[in-house]
């Protein structure tokens, strides 16, 4: 089993200035170049504190400049909110910069808040018609000269300038839950990134289930590379959880807010929900956020490492961002590449 890491630029306040967020972000991509990661993933997001990213290509630019091997993933682009021209424009030189280090993440968004200021009228919950007309456009533009006359994009023939420089251009992923979306990245051969949330390891389960009944229903003899994203802390004793696990808890606060689309956003901070107001309040019990995310000593994350890889989880991406503190953030991660990383080299 491989590792990724997913780290966002965040900042949960204005008491942390950006130069101090650039900086630790960087701080953490470096560590996993290091320490032999495979993947570092940039998300994609608009007008909010908590995740920093208005152009994952930009950030993984920047990211190359200060890296020498790790390979530099988008986690995901946004297909609704780029015209396919654009956005294979854009992916193409990225890999060009960066030496074909690219790995191509595509997906649908996040947030209606977000929706509501990129693509006016649009549901998040259609969304996933965007990303499946776009991808083959996308590798059509990459190919050569395309002419497209779709549902959402209608163009004369054009073509992406520059080209990837990996052969058949960069390897794709699409972020999936849903069966339909398992099927596509089959019927694609497109790699699969999932991420159970704060969810039990049933939750993993059942996207390995999709996956495989999306192959075995599928006839293009194709087995994807399978990702499966986690929050992730590992401290070197048990009774340092509380920090870790408060940590999570306001961020979680935070996802509510969005999730159900309050519009209870200042400046671009999120206000946090009280979790105890919730009904699914027990999916933010402190105890069950433990157990089921990667959080431990260094041995319990190995035990629960070691479920996902005889899952058959291929990479396993390491969330880091969730408002925990830089110093405690920088610990975590190395405690992760010199105690737990050592155990799965072979």
């Amino acid at each position: 089993m491989k590792f990724d890491l997913a780290v966002n630029l965040e900042r949960i306040d204005d008491t942390v200035s950006m130069v101090d967020v650039k900086n630790h972000t960087l701080e953490m991509v470096q560590i996993a170049d290091k320490h032999g990661f495979n993947i570092v993933w940039a998300a994609e997001h608009h007008a909010l504190e908590m995740t920093i990213a208005p152009n994952p290509f930009q950030i993984l630019t920047w990211w190359a400049a200060h890296t020498d091997k790790v390979r530099l993933g988008t986690a995901v682009a946004a297909a609704a909110y780029w015209h396919p021209i654009k956005l294979a424009g854009e992916a193409a030189f990225t890999d060009l910069i960066t030496g074909g280090r690219l790995e191509f993440g595509i997906g649908s968004g996040a947030y209606q808040r977000e929706f509501d200021r990129m693509r006016p009228g649009l549901k998040q919950s259609d969304a996933w018609e965007y990303m499946q007309e776009s991808l083959p456009v996308v590798r059509n533009l990459w190919s050569g000269d395309y002419a497209h006359d779709g549902k959402f994009w209608s163009f004369p023939r054009a073509t992406s300038i520059p080209k990837p420089v990996q052969k058949d251009g960069p390897p794709i992923w699409v972020a999936a839950r849903s069966p339909v979306t398992f099927d596509y990245a089959i019927k694609n051969k497109c790699n699969v990134m999932s991420w159970p949330l704060t969810r039990p390891f049933s939750e993993a389960k059942l996207y390995k289930q999709r996956l495989e009944d999306a192959i075995n229903s599928s006839d293009r003899n194709f087995r994807p590379i399978f990702g499966m994203m986690r929050h992730a802390a590992v401290y070197e004793k048990s009774s340092e959880a509380n920090t870790y696990i408060s940590a999570i808890q306001r961020i979680l606060g935070q996802f509510e807010n969005l999730f159900k689309n309050l519009d209870d956003v200042e400046n671009g901070f999120p206000k946090a929900i009280n979790l105890e107001d919730l009904q699914n309040r027990d999916e933010y019990n402190a105890d069950m956020l433990e157990e089921n995310l990667l959080f431990g000593t260094p041995d319990q994350v190995i035990t629960k490492l070691k479920r996902y890889e005889d899952l058959g989880v291929n990479n396993f991406i390491y969330y880091a961002s969730m408002g925990l503190g830089h110093k405690e953030q920088i610990k975590s991660l190395n405690l992760f590449c010199k105690e737990v990383m050592p155990e799965f080299k072979n």
